[in-house]
């Protein structure tokens, strides 16, 4: 993907190396979250065949599972229940089972977040002080009771915060972070290719 932008990226895009790509790391893509799924299947089985401790909690997965993929990938010709259209049993599992869900797990992620914030930012130095202040304008201007407080002190000052903490700041410690993570993964990815890194096979 990275060679694919110096290859005459000028050209129409039949000729470009970029579409090429994209199209086998869709096709890879496919078949990695096939064997993601039998990996899911192979696991949860052997969990509930042994009656492992918990193991209603596994089979909860594999209902969850197929019950989302099965009428996901059989015809709309058959029925219009079928696919993963409006109306259909993909869209209703997703819009009134999965969807709330994932809701109450971020509300309930929200309080160990301010649990953990309140632990780690305490103002024992300046870069700690620092930390503080700007999580704390941070968190006001994420929540709309925030944003109005700070709306009260000046109008323009939600904007501001978007603009040189977020835009600015922030934005730059998160460049640095893609680029060291993408670094570490194009250096595991030439370990795993070239034979050097085989942990994945156990060894």
């Amino acid at each position: 993907m990275i060679l694919a932008f110096f290859f005459a990226p000028e050209v129409s895009t039949e000729y470009s190396l970029e579409p090429q790509v994209l199209s086998w790391v869709t096709i890879v893509g496919g078949f990695t979250l096939l064997l993601g799924v039998v990996s899911i299947v192979r696991v949860n089985y052997g969990a509930i065949r042994r009656k492992k401790e918990g193991w209603g909690y596994q089979l909860a997965t594999l209902l969850s599972v197929f019950a989302m993929a099965v009428p996901a990938i059989l015809p709309t010709s058959v029925s219009p229940l079928f696919g993963t259209g409006t109306g259909s049993i993909y869209d209703w599992l997703f819009n009134y089972l999965d969807a709330p869900m994932m809701s109450t797990m971020f509300a309930m992620l929200a309080f160990y977040i301010s649990s953990a914030a309140f632990r780690a930012f305490r103002a024992r130095n300046t870069e700690a002080t620092l930390l503080l202040i700007t999580a704390t304008i941070v968190m006001l201007w994420r929540i709309p009771m925030g944003e109005l407080f700070l709306k009260s002190i000046h109008t323009d000052l939600p904007g501001y915060i978007n603009t040189f903490i977020m835009g600015g700041a922030n934005m730059a410690v998160q460049r640095g972070i893609i680029i060291g993570a993408a670094l570490g993964a194009a250096a595991m990815s030439l370990r795993i290719m070239l034979g050097i890194e085989r942990t994945y096979m156990g060894k």
